[in-house]
């Protein structure tokens, strides 16, 4: 069975959402696009961000990925849900630190500073990298705790 993925956007994030999805699916990954379906300049960011962060911290899937004009407020509605570790990548880099040190598991793409291609490339090295986070290091539980 196929790792299911939310992912969602705004207005200014619709575009890059859509390649992504499309992406997701060459990948093998079943993306579920909680929207927006149209490209309407009166979407905001919260209204996409929870569906995706809401589907993360409950488990009911594993990962999420965002974009919007900057990925800040992405990543401010998506990270103010429990278990979610959203992480604003704008190369490969940051997201392959994201999910190796950090365990990030949405992923937030500031669609006003990344190309579409670069969009790509960097759901790409997201996806491939695992996690070097040690659940017992003590960096770790801080994190993590209440």
């Amino acid at each position: 069975m196929a790792e299911r993925i939310y992912v969602g956007a705004d207005h200014v994030g619709f575009n890059l959402k859509n390649r992504l999805v499309d992406e997701l699916k060459k990948l093998g990954y079943e993306p579920i696009d909680v929207g927006p379906k149209k490209l309407d300049p009166a979407d905001d960011y919260p209204d996409y961000a929870k569906p995706v962060a809401q589907a993360v911290s409950s488990g009911q899937v594993q990962r999420g990925v965002l974009t919007c004009g900057t990925g800040l407020g992405m990543s401010y509605a998506a990270n103010r849900f429990p278990k979610v570790r959203a992480a604003l990548a704008w190369n490969e880099q940051i997201a392959e630190l994201s999910r190796e040190h950090g365990n990030s598991n949405v992923l937030v793409l500031p669609a006003q500073f990344v190309s579409e291609e670069q969009g790509i490339n960097i759901l790409h090295k997201w996806l491939e990298t695992r996690s070097k986070a040690d659940a017992m290091s003590a960096a770790w539980r801080k994190s993590t705790s209440d």
